[in-house]
Parts: structure tokens; C-alpha cells; sequence
């Protein structure tokens, strides 16, 4: 059960990166929309930093999110046909900047998608931050230990951000099992351990599984709502 001090362990600022098919946008958009339903008297921002090659965008969701209470921040552009273009706008900055404001930054997966952070060092030096890795390790690259603790000082070289959280969102999209997620919270136990990281929570498609037959996994359990994925991909 989520409520109000799931959120403690995250940072005013939290940034959350993670490999293609980790479900990395589906994650910030959740965590966005659970912080507005049990925060409400918070400010959130979402700033959608995830402009290179992306194929899902958290800024595609933009009057669900922005209903929700939610202002959300990134391209220049904000129609469909320009949503492509990987141009950012000067207001994101603002959230950055007010400190009464939480906010989450959905980063790109890759060391490459990564980069486009550094031009906004100077706001994630501080306390208030944290960065987290999103893990499937249903995909290639995430599957050991060993590969997702690769990708991930992939990502902390290049941004020159330490990743202290990891979540685990081990899934088969529609397909997706109990089994599944017990083996991702394995792989993401084993990789915290090893590396002092600290695991933030596993999470489990909203409507798909139940999360009484998840109770061999510790709590936190997060609920995804699967707000991005269109039904023929389920």
C-alpha cells in the first residue's frame, strides 16, 4: 500500500533513467500521478528530459498530467507533429528552481539520452536529489547483475550523477507474471547488496497482477498505471 511515506525516500528532485523496455517513462508518469493523488497539496513537476530517440514520451500525456495537478515541463514543442524534435524550452528551469516545487525528471536510458542533463548540473549538486535506475530484467542488457550495474555506471560517467536507488520493473508488458516480478526484485536485491544502492520499491501492473500474490516480496509494492502503453501492444 502507497501512501505518504513511500515518498520520503525519494528526493525533491528525483531523476530516473533506465535501459529501452524498462519502463522508465511508464515509471515517472506513475510516480507523477501517485505524488499528486497522495501529496495534494503538493506542487509536482515532471520535466521530460527523454529527447533522444525515445518511443515512449511522458509529455505525450500532458493534459491527463496537467489535470492531475501536475505541470509538465521539456520540449519547446508541444503538438504532435513536433513532438520528435529534440528541443527543450527555458521554463525548465523554473521547477528546478523552486524549492517548494517536487519534482521528477524523466532521463533518457542510454549514455547518449543521458547527456542532455549536464546543462543542468548546477540543480542536482544538493541533498534534495536522487538519482534512481528503473530494471527490467526481463531485457538483454539488465539481466545479470553484472550488465546492469555496466549500464548503469554508463550512465553515472557520462552525467557524473550516482544512481543510489533501483527499481525494479521486471515485466512481459500484457504477459507479465508473478514470477516475474519475484525474479526482477531477486536480480535488484542482489545488485543493492552488492553495491549499496538502496531499492526503492518493485513495482506490478496495475490490473494485471494482484499484489496479495506478491507477498513474498517486501513492501513498498507500486502499482504502474500503465498510462502510456496503446492497447495493441498489450
Amino acid at each position: 500500500m502507497i501512501d505518504a511515506d513511500f515518498f520520503k525516500d525519494f528526493g525533491r528532485k528525483t531523476i530516473i533513467t533506465g535501459h529501452y523496455g524498462s519502463g522508465k517513462t511508464e515509471f515517472a508518469v506513475s510516480l507523477a500521478m501517485l505524488t499528486a493523488e497522495i501529496e495534494k497539496n503538493q506542487n509536482i513537476a515532471l520535466i521530460d528530459l527523454d529527447v533522444v530517440n525515445p518511443y515512449f514520451r511522458s509529455r505525450e500525456k500532458r493534459d491527463m498530467l496537467e489535470k492531475a495537478g501536475i505541470s509538465v515541463y521539456g520540449s519547446l514543442f508541444t503538438e504532435e507533429i513536433t513532438a520528435e524534435l529534440p528541443a527543450l524550452g527555458a521554463t525548465v528551469r523554473a521547477p528546478l528552481e523552486d524549492k517548494n516545487s517536487r519534482v521528477i525528471v524523466d532521463l533518457g536510458g542510454n549514455d547518449t539520452g543521458a547527456l542532455i542533463i549536464n546543462q543542468f548540473a548546477k540543480y542536482f549538486q544538493d541533498s534534495d536529489t536522487i538519482t534512481v535506475a528503473v530494471v527490467n530484467a526481463n531485457r538483454p542488457d539488465t539481466q545479470t547483475v553484472e550488465n546492469t550495474l555496466e549500464h548503469i555506471k554508463s550512465i553515472e560517467k557520462i552525467t557524473e550523477l550516482k544512481v543510489t536507488g533501483i527499481v525494479n520493473n521486471t515485466h512481459l508488458l500484457s504477459e507479465t507474471t508473478v514470477a516475474d516480478i519475484i525474479k526482477g526484485h531477486k536480480l535488484c536485491s542482489d545488485l543493492c547488496k552488492t553495491t549499496n544502492r538502496k531499492l526503492m520499491c518493485s513495482c506490478y501492473p496495475k490490473g494485471l497482477i494482484d499484489p496479495k500474490d506478491l507477498n513474498e516480496i517486501p513492501e513498498p509494492l507500486m502499482p504502474l498505471g500503465l498510462y502510456l502503453r496503446p492497447s495493441w501492444l498489450m
